[in-house]
């Protein structure tokens, strides 16, 4: 264990190995599918300089972000002579045409007006020029509604100098797997691309994969999944854990009626009781409303959160653990092998994606050897 491991006050591992197991088992079952990865909001959590590398070494070719900036974080993750391509569903904002082709970034285009504005820009450079259309087939978010598809199949010039590499929907009820809306959007993202020039297409996100081969069709773009997160919430986790998170014990203190812990004296304690303080708060991303819901595991055994998660700390009841097992300097377990992170997204009300992705800076980050970047940060 280095110095920082020793004084951090708490430790997020990142097991960059089960996040390739995770993506090469997502690979396997889309086949002959390519399967990409969604690496937005800092690959979920997780790290994208290390993350993308280790995805790439992998043979990972397609990666997925939400906004321009993300795709440049990716595309220097990857080193300058990579020819993986790197999708960015956030459209194209204006002016930033140059940009796109400078750092060999594809743009998902939304609507009619980034269709046009791409097109004037392949016809000022005189070449065809590569993106993505994203089609909406229920969503009701991002990309061509039924208008503008209409508008789009009836006057096909309108892609006249852009490259369509992908054509793209998006899944609204994916892990509701009883939901007819999936099949929904399966037939008429199938009767949109018969009105279309040909190209790849791409439907299944991570639970989406699991709906089966008519949802594969040519590009998977997992996202969660590759995390951790269960894809198949009806089912057993197919998908292994990808973080640990142990934090600190600050200070050990007995406690006894009519004794309060907390902010607003939230948690009144009914008998003699050991409180444990635990070097972690909503700051760093440990939901708030974890407050009197959460519990953290300590030698495999669960301690219930008590009183008000406050901006830097938690107070944990460890009276139920043998004399000697919770100490100040010592850790326990938040997220981890005892506590998956779809069990304390349970408890806070919440999905694993928030979870993941609220995870803070200031936690001393581990990485395994898969990456292939420095071990810690």
């Amino acid at each position: 264990m280095t110095d920082l491991s020793r004084r951090a006050a708490a430790i997020l591992t990142v097991d960059l190995g089960a996040v390739v197991a995770n993506w090469t088992r997502l690979r396997d079952r889309v086949a002959p599918a390519e399967c990409a990865a969604v690496v937005k909001a800092d690959a979920y959590g997780l790290g994208v300089a290390h993350v993308v590398p280790a995805l790439a070494a992998a043979g990972c070719a397609t990666f997925v972000v939400a906004q321009f900036d993300e795709a440049l974080a990716v595309r220097a993750a990857l080193g300058p002579e990579s020819p993986a391509r790197v999708l960015s569903l956030g459209g194209l904002p204006q002016g930033t045409e140059a940009a796109f082709v400078a750092n060999r970034i594809l743009p998902v285009l939304n609507h009619l007006g980034e269709v046009a504005a791409w097109q004037r820009f392949a016809r000022e450079r005189g070449e065809r020029l590569p993106a993505v259309v994203h089609i909406d087939t229920g969503m009701n978010r991002l990309g061509l509604g039924p208008d503008e598809l209409d508008i789009l199949a009836n006057e096909l010039d309108r892609l006249d100098g852009i490259d369509v590499q992908v054509w793209m929907t998006h899944l609204a009820c994916a892990d509701e797997f009883e939901s007819p809306m999936s099949a929904q959007q399966l037939g008429r993202f199938q009767t949109a691309l018969a009105r279309l020039p040909a190209a790849e297409a791409s439907f299944a996100n991570s639970s989406g994969i699991f709906h089966g081969k008519a949802f594969h069709f040519d590009l998977a773009r997992p996202g969660c999944a590759l995390y951790g997160v269960n894809p198949t919430p009806h089912l057993a986790n197919p998908m292994l854990g990808t973080v640990r998170l142990d934090a600190r014990v600050l200070q050990l203190r007995s406690v006894d009626a009519p004794m309060t812990v907390g902010y607003a004296a939230a948690h009144r304690v009914e008998r003699a009781a050991r409180i444990a303080t635990i070097a972690v708060g909503y700051a760093d991303g440990y939901l708030r409303s974890l407050s009197g819901r959460g519990h953290v595991y300590v030698d495999g055994i669960a301690a219930p959160i008590v009183g008000r998660i406050s901006m830097d700390l938690i107070t944990v009841d460890v009276t139920g653990l043998p004399e000697g097992t919770v100490q100040p300097g010592g850790l326990v377990e938040l997220i981890g092998p005892s506590r998956p992170v779809d069990v304390v997204a349970a408890e806070a009300g919440t999905i694993g994606y928030e979870v993941l992705t609220s995870l803070g800076p200031r936690y001393h980050r581990v990485y395994d050897r898969v990456s292939s970047g420095p071990d810690a940060r």
